[in-house]
């Protein structure tokens, strides 16, 4: 892994996510090298040759471009993060995300931050301090030995599971992220089963085959899942509806079951 200081211009930018109007990314690149990860397309902005998910750039001075005071982001909502984890492994060294929330609790945001890792703990004293905070957990698996697999330098299943009862149990609301949705792999009712009595709300995303994402699961699955390369092969083809119906079974679970799931599919018809 190799960990560079950089300094950039702007920590606080506009967004392009539907549910947010700000995003703030505190490290550039991300070492938790999900096989699945849509935000390899970083990579070329960032001036490494090193693959995507081996380098980690942390953003030292992030602090210092965070206004003191103002009302430009009082009841804005920003994101913590778009396009890496704010909890890395490298934060517990440079603590860049504590920092920025300390700063962000008097600006007034709404604030959403999502995490696959466990250390989001360590700041729950100043997520309380937020008027409005929404802190979730991704989960793709239940199974950690896949987990350990796709998403080899992130949190265990079980630290990420105990991370969001704590954070709920502190009175934050909490959200799990059930995505991407692995065919074959995950089972979003599971998850939900598993989750429900410490979770607010769901959001829930389909697996993205986009760009070198297609390259990295399926060297993967060949290797490792074998039995699910000519599923993947039929749902990523052309013309594929698989994708509508798994929307319909989660609106109608969710319906039936009073869950707020919240559904993010990218409904290409060829990936």
């Amino acid at each position: 892994m190799k960990i560079s200081e950089i300094s950039v211009r702007t920590i606080i930018t506009k967004s392009n996510l539907p549910a947010a109007d700000f995003v703030i990314n505190p490290y550039v690149g991300c070492s938790h090298a999900c096989r699945y990860c849509y935000a390899r397309f970083m990579k070329r902005f960032t001036g490494h040759e090193e693959a995507w998910g081996s380098f980690v750039d942390a953003k030292v001075n992030a602090i210092d471009l965070i206004p003191e005071s103002g009302d430009r982001y009082r009841e804005k909502s920003i994101f913590m993060s778009s396009v890496t984890d704010p909890y890395l492994p490298q934060e517990r060294a440079y603590g860049l995300t504590r920092r920025i929330l300390e700063k962000l609790v008097f600006l007034e945001p709404r604030l959403g931050i999502q995490t696959k890792s466990d250390l989001i703990v360590r700041d729950i004293d100043i997520l309380r301090q937020f008027t409005n905070c929404e802190a979730g957990l991704t989960i793709t698996t239940l199974d950690d030995s896949v987990r350990k697999e796709v998403e080899r330098g992130a949190s265990s299943v079980s630290k990420r599971l105990s991370a969001l009862k704590a954070l709920h149990d502190a009175g934050i609301r909490t959200y799990a992220f059930i995505g991407p949705i692995m065919p074959g792999l995950t089972d979003w009712k599971a998850i939900i089963e598993e989750t429900r009595s410490f979770t607010d709300f769901y959001m829930l995303e389909n697996l993205n085959m986009a760009g070198g994402v297609r390259q990295s699961m399926m060297q993967w699955i060949s290797a490792q899942q074998p039995d699910l390369v000519t599923e993947y092969e039929h749902i990523y083809g052309r013309c594929n509806d698989y994708w509508d119906g798994v929307e319909a079974e989660i609106r109608d679970y969710c319906s039936k079951q009073e869950i707020d799931g919240r559904i993010f599919f990218h409904h290409g018809r060829k990936a």
